[in-house]
């Protein structure tokens, strides 16, 4: 019997470091300490350049984004009371075309 594609999921757990650096492992044939080590050196130089103020772009897969939002006025839901919301900068997501067809296609 065939074993089944190591990057198909099945359920709707969590894909980990650990995950990916064993589908690594499986398809290319590294050592499992090779193949982490690549999983943490490319999530390195993503933070990385996420930290500078680079944004990231995966072909075929997405954007990491980031955007400064401004100082703006919330409001306390129990009290009522108004409240200032410092000035920020948030990381968004934005998937590509490609990925957003494939989760349509489940």
């Amino acid at each position: 019997m065939a074993e089944a594609d190591p990057m198909i999921r099945t359920g709707a757990g969590t894909l980990t470091r650990a995950d990916l650096a064993e589908s690594l492992h499986r398809q290319v044939g590294l050592s499992r300490a090779e193949s982490a080590g690549i999983v943490e050196r490319i999530l390195a130089h993503m933070c990385e350049a996420l930290s500078h103020g680079e944004n990231v772009k995966i072909s075929g897969f997405g954007s990491f984004v980031l955007r400064d939002k401004g100082e703006r006025i919330g409001r306390n839901p129990k009290t009522g009371v108004e409240v200032p919301i410092a000035p920020r900068r948030v990381l968004t997501f934005r998937a590509s075309q490609m990925l957003r067809d494939r989760i349509v296609e489940g």
